[in-house]
């Protein structure tokens, strides 16, 4: 590999205006520029950008990037145009350019003006793309997110597993390959595959100690998402769901609450995908709701929390998602929320899926399993899954998480750990976690009985105490390096000399207490319409008395102005701007505008003369009609669909789409439904219907209509009249 004549720190100075390099950065540039293979194990914001960077801005010929996502090379490609005043000096080739700027791209690549070519893997496999490589001067490969080669890393990509002949079919140069997240099994996996063994290995700690780890139970998530958000105002963050339906409802359920946020996933177009990026990175929005795709290389150093909607399905999944929080060293504030149904939807992924890649990913998920549910120290936790110690005592960043802050119980369990050494000691052969919890609590299993270890003398040693007990004592001596995990037969036990040592010798050993998370119930916010009992009697009367007026003067019945499943949750909320009051069930901006003034002028004063101290965190505005299906319903009306039609393609009944529609008309909207009612009621009976909520209901109570009308009128109709009404007069 031939090098520029020029020391690394000048170098680093000059394309990129630093003075000194982070951690390892300089010995792995040294090493590939001497023309080594190099194997790079670096935490997300630790720099492996820069360890083929510099190196190939210093190197003749090109430097061939092999990256998995077109975001991640725009994101780099972008960076690196910054710090150079031409443009040719990077490029990317992939499925998303046209021909023209495919041709583009070769020829400044041919010209020598391009220094660093990111690919995809794929791109690879294209002969076209292969003549092409072959005939250019090339400095290094360089793969990235490296453990995508690894059926045991957490995005394997079988393309990635044939990257080594490709190469090796264009040119021999040296390789450096970099990834964020690597177990030791997915290390020696990367190396055997890319044909690098004697690769020299940089690995810097993965300890971020400046990141904060909490996990909390999986109730009112939408609503406990929202408040932890708002009280981060202005701070940017990303909340990662598993399902594109799911970062889509959450983004919507956002913005409706006044958080600038957007989505992100791999059904949006490509254009929209890259300007929802860009809105993030310049800060036009806060928070980007987002399946794992996105954040991959994304260079934001403020990235203040990083939430996980669902449990993802590994560690080293989790490990690089919360690494995209605090990259400058700041606050990052890493929140999941874990709830056991997440585990079993993703046990159900996996089935149909070849026998191996089964067990590879039910061993990742008890992994994830044992972090979430575990009482010890999570930074402790987490860097033993990677090999590394860490001292929870003393260790930098030993109190951020929520298990250091706020302790669990600890009783001595030197006892407990005998036993739970003596029987995997006493087991012959190869069995996991469950199969040792199994034979503590004596449950007979038709494993167990196959096995005849019904029979072994520690059968129900421990069934005074639950499985979820057991599974505790496990975690901890597994982490206390007195038992270990056999990877290669998907997470089988086995003692370990110091395990053998405390059988023989056993001394105190503190068992933490751990979560229990049975009462998840995975639950979203929805706002109950109908509301409850108001929990101020004295402001509801006032509201009562005021709308009254209201309704009066306008000449058209109270509940036109304000329902009172509305007034009731006033009284909870106590709102005192037109934001607030938006954010009231069945207020949408179109009727808070209209009658929200006088209400809210009543309501500063109550609050100011009663010293009311108010509720922190609002009532979450729910979005009713999720997915876009609210814009839908609406100009499928303004183009007088069929009502049975709108229902049919919003997949609901006509009962469920008339819920809907009552719901959009109630929040302030205007629908004119007059081209259905037609077909369905004369214009007397119309009428009949109007005048019977404009001058005689005291309440738009359809049992009351129809006790009223002695069930002359079907209760749909009357539904879709007080539809016609509380548009025509209330809105």
């Amino acid at each position: 590999m031939q090098v520029v004549e020029q020391s690394i720190k000048a170098s680093l100075q000059k394309y990129f205006g630093f003075s000194s390099f982070k951690g390892e950065q300089q010995e792995v540039i040294q090493n590939l520029l001497d023309g080594n293979n190099t194997f790079v194990i670096m935490p997300t914001g630790g720099g492996k950008s820069m360890c083929y960077q510099l190196p190939a801005l210093m190197s003749k010929g090109t430097a061939i990037v092999v990256s998995p996502l077109i975001a991640l090379m725009k994101n780099q490609v972008d960076a690196l145009r910054s710090v150079s005043e031409n443009d040719s000096i990077a490029h990317f080739l992939n499925s998303s350019l046209n021909k023209t700027e495919i041709a583009r791209v070769k020829q400044d690549t041919i010209d020598e003006k391009t220094k660093l070519l990111y690919v995809a893997p794929e791109s690879l496999t294209k002969k076209e793309n292969l003549d092409f490589l072959s005939n250019i001067t090339i400095s290094f490969f360089a793969i990235d997110e490296a453990h995508c080669i690894s059926e045991w890393g957490h995005d394997f990509r079988p393309e990635y597993r044939r990257l080594r002949p490709m190469i090796e079919s264009i040119v021999k140069v040296p390789i450096i390959a970099l990834t964020a997240t690597a177990t030791t099994k997915v290390q020696q996996d990367i190396q055997k595959n890319l044909g690098m063994v004697d690769a020299k290995v940089f690995k810097d700690s993965f300890n971020r100690k400046n990141l904060y780890y909490e996990v909390k139970p999986k109730i009112d998530v939408q609503r406990e998402i929202i408040k932890f958000v708002k009280s981060r105002e202005g701070k940017s963050g990303i909340i990662y769901c598993l399902s594109r339906k799911k970062v889509e409802e959450l983004a919507q359920v956002l913005q409706v609450n006044g958080i600038k946020a957007l989505p992100y996933h791999a059904g949006l177009d490509a254009s929209s995908r890259a300007k929802h990026q860009d809105m993030f990175l310049m800060e036009d929005v806060d928070v980007i709701c987002a399946t794992i795709a996105f954040g991959m290389g994304i260079d934001k150093p403020d990235v203040r929390f990083v939430i996980h909607h669902d449990i993802p399905k590994s560690l080293e999944s989790y490990y690089q998602e919360t690494g995209r929080a605090g990259r400058d060293g700041g606050e990052g504030h890493c929140l999941a929320f874990y709830s056991y149904k997440d585990i079993e939807k993703l046990e159900k992924f996996l089935h149909g899926k070849p026998v191996a890649e089964q067990e590879i990913g039910n061993q990742l998920l008890q992994e994830v399993v044992a972090y979430s549910e575990t009482s010890m120290n999570r930074r402790k936790f987490l860097l033993h899954y990677f090999g590394e110690e860490f001292d929870e005592i003393n260790g930098e960043g030993a109190d951020m998480c929520d298990n250091s802050r706020f302790p669990k119980e600890k009783s001595e369990g030197k006892e407990d750990v005998q036993l739970v050494l003596k029987t995997i000691k006493s087991i012959v052969g190869k069995h996991k976690v469950k199969y040792f919890v199994d034979i503590l609590t004596g449950n007979l299993t038709s494993e167990i009985n196959t096995y005849k270890h019904n029979n072994n003398e520690f059968f129900g040693a421990g069934k005074e105490k639950e499985g979820m007990f057991w599974n505790a004592v496990l975690r901890q001596v597994i982490v206390a390096g007195l038992v270990g995990k056999e990877i290669e037969s998907y997470g089988t036990l086995f003692l370990r000399k110091s395990g053998e040592d405390f059988i023989s010798n056993p001394k105190s050993f503190m068992l933490i207490k751990e979560h229990n998370y049975n009462d998840t119930d995975d639950s979203d916010i929805i706002l109950n319409q109908k509301g409850g009992r108001a929990s101020d009697d004295v402001l509801f009367k006032m509201l009562k008395d005021l709308r009254k007026e209201i309704a009066k003067g306008k000449g058209v019945p109270p509940f036109v102005v304000f329902q009172d499943p509305s007034l009731e949750d006033m009284t909870l909320q106590y709102p005192i701007s037109m934001e607030e009051l938006q954010n009231i069930v069945g207020v949408g901006q179109g009727k808070a505008k209209r009658y929200g003034q006088p209400f809210l002028d009543v309501i500063i004063q109550y609050v100011d003369e009663n010293e009311i101290e108010r509720p922190e965190d609002f009532v979450v505005k729910s979005i009713v009609n999720k997915s876009g299906s609210k814009v839908s319903i609406i100009r499928n009306i303004d183009k007088k669909l069929p009502l049975e039609d709108i229902a049919k393609a919003q997949g609901k009944n006509i009962d469920e789409l008339i819920i809907e529609i009552e719901a959009i008309v109630a929040s302030g909207t205007k629908i004119n439904i007059d081209y259905h009612l037609n077909e369905v009621l004369d214009e007397d009976a119309q009428e009949e219907i109007f005048e019977y909520f404009m001058d005689d209901a005291d309440t738009d109570s359809i049992e009351e209509a129809l006790k009223e009308f002695d069930d002359d009128y079907t209760e749909e109709e009357l539904q879709l009249m007080r539809i016609k009404f509380m548009s025509e007069v209330a809105n």
